[in-house]
């Protein structure tokens, strides 16, 4: 299927079907797999969640909490009561917009499913996004209700969005959504949309900071999980998965709710998921499958002598480079070969990766069937294996940006160029050299610096400030900025610390500066242009 043959929206609210980019700024789509083939009228919810309550399953074990497991029917019962009241009580059509905004729990899934099985798309948000951030989501995906765990209120509310009701869900407040949901019928019939309606609004930060947001199908959401979940991580229905990553990022939707319920399997969903949190959570409950970040496998190694990790099959790293060192150490500690896969917003989820037994150290994989990877020259032609170039992806996933804000510069002659440069060998393996822009990846998140510095900016004591991504042994990258302030007569030696609180008030705090380092210039061209490159250098002090 090309851009140009979609099929028929379903939509009332056709705002997605319109902001689409144009059809020749699109990728190639490609279908070649028999079981990415889907019909015309999908939704999604249907494969994941309906059609095994509808095939005698609906007692098995579908969501847990450290409190609390659900089971498929009651995930169903409450995702159609939830749908209820975006129709009934707020009423809702087909196509709008919801934003989802809490910690991973199986409140915020139902979230999800409920506003998919009333036809609405989903608009996903990390739970520590400040208010600043969150007002160009919602003024880009033009919202008519968010969702929001009544921990995570003060921010949303600050953010002013226009016109666009809150409702609360876990405090216990008059009119919230479970107080809303006991007046709601526990049937609900997910709403026929069409296989190509745009279901989800996932936004990525990119390398500038400005939030693009990428648009993704019900066949999409399936066909992550028959490409990188059928053919490579493989579960069974017996599985329990867990992991970090929040269900706003891509990787975690993917990994902690898409795939386990598309295997008829059960997932862990931990509000707190920092290392210490995962450990308990992968011993109390004896989990399967991991789904984390290298900074979180570090940890792990560290802790492999006192716990019982015994449970665990598979291991999934994504979201920053996995060193070579820490997947050996793995395999000799653990027995496990760790899957460390390549994926991107703008394409859903993992497409470069390889089974256990194939992985090979210091290598992120091969392209996973379903998709084809090529290693280009700036020219966009392929280079010979052996040799470093722009890596560029396509498959039956791939990037339309909302609006085709930077679409050109994502997509360039039907191949999805991800911003990574990569070797690939003779036998299709790819290693990762770098990236091709200033992105930071630390502990698995994507930090853009012109924000982190922008942020910098607004305190009244600093004039410059450039900021990037150097080497940590626990992170991968840590985010350093480089600082010149307005004067120094007023520099103590809280100065550091008072700017990095600082930020951390401004932006989503894993963004803030663990380094800042005052300087008295910063390096320049004769035509004033900043030299990153030089800030990056070992010892570099500006």
């Amino acid at each position: 299927m090309s851009a140009r043959e979609l099929a028929p929206s379903t939509h009332v609210d056709q705002f997605t079907r319109q902001n689409l980019p144009p059809a020749k700024l699109w990728p190639e789509f490609v279908f070649g797999l028999p079981e990415l083939q889907y019909p015309q009228r999908l939704n999604c919810v249907d494969a994941l969640l309906d059609r095994h309550v509808r095939e005698g399953r609906g007692e098995r074990r579908c969501l847990l909490s450290l409190e609390e497991t659900w089971s498929y029917a009651e995930l169903q019962r409450r995702a159609n009561q939830i749908a209820g009241v975006l129709v009934n009580d707020f009423g809702l059509v087909p196509g709008n917009r919801v934003l989802l905004r809490g910690f991973n729990s199986p409140w915020l899934a139902a979230c999800w499913f409920g506003v998919l099985k009333a036809g609405c798309v989903v608009v996903a948000t990390m739970p520590l996004l400040r208010s600043g951030e969150l007002q160009p989501v919602g003024e880009m995906a033009d919202l008519q209700l968010a969702i929001s765990d009544h921990r995570r209120l003060e921010d949303l509310q600050a953010a002013q969005l226009p016109d666009v009701p809150i409702l609360a869900f876990g405090g216990g407040q008059s009119g919230d959504l479970l107080e809303r949901m006991e007046r709601q019928p526990a049937q609900f019939e997910s709403f026929a949309t069409s296989a190509d309606d745009v279901c989800m609004l996932a936004f990525t930060s990119g390398t500038t900071g400005r939030p693009k947001a990428t648009m993704h199908f019900h066949r999409d959401v399936l066909a992550v999980c028959d490409t990188f979940s059928r053919h490579v991580l493989k579960p069974t229905s017996n599985d329990l998965f867990t992991g970090s990553p929040p269900l706003a990022f891509t990787f975690g939707l993917g990994g902690l709710l898409l795939f386990p319920l598309h295997a008829g399997a059960a997932t862990l969903l931990l509000e707190q998921s920092g290392p210490e949190q995962l450990l308990e959570g992968i011993q109390r409950n004896r989990v399967t499958t991991l789904f984390t970040a290298p900074t979180a496998f570090r940890f792990l190694l560290g802790r492999l002598a006192e716990a019982d990790l015994s449970s665990l099959r598979d291991c999934v790293s994504a979201g920053e480079t996995l060193p070579a060192a820490t997947w050996n150490a793995w395999q000799r500690g653990t027995g496990i070969r760790i899957i460390d896969g390549l994926g991107s917003t703008e394409m859903l989820h993992i497409f470069i990766a390889e089974t256990p037994e194939r992985m090979r150290p210091g290598f992120t994989g091969r392209a996973i069937p379903g998709y084809h990877a090529e290693v280009q020259d700036e020219d966009g032609r392929p280079v010979p294996d052996g040799e470093m170039g722009r890596l560029a992806v396509k498959g039956p996933t791939g990037c339309r940006y909302l609006r085709g804000d930077r679409q050109t510069v994502y997509v360039k002659n039907g191949w999805n160029l991800t911003g990574d440069i990569y070797v690939r060998d003779g036998d299709g393996y790819f290693s990762y050299r770098s990236r091709a822009d200033d992105m930071i990846i630390s502990a698995g998140y994507n930090i853009a610096g012109p924000e982190v510095e922008e942020a910098l900016l607004q305190h009244p004591a600093v004039l410059e400030a450039a900021v990037v991504g150097v080497p940590d042994e626990q992170r991968g990258m840590i985010v350093k900025a480089f600082v010149v302030l307005e004067s120094t007569a007023g520099e103590s030696d809280g100065t550091i610390k008072e700017l990095q609180d600082f930020v951390k008030s401004r932006i989503a705090p894993y963004k803030y500066p663990r380094q800042i380092e005052l300087v008295s210039a910063l390096p320049r061209t004769t035509t004033g242009k900043l030299q990153r490159f030089r800030l990056r250098q070992p010892g570099s002090s500006a």
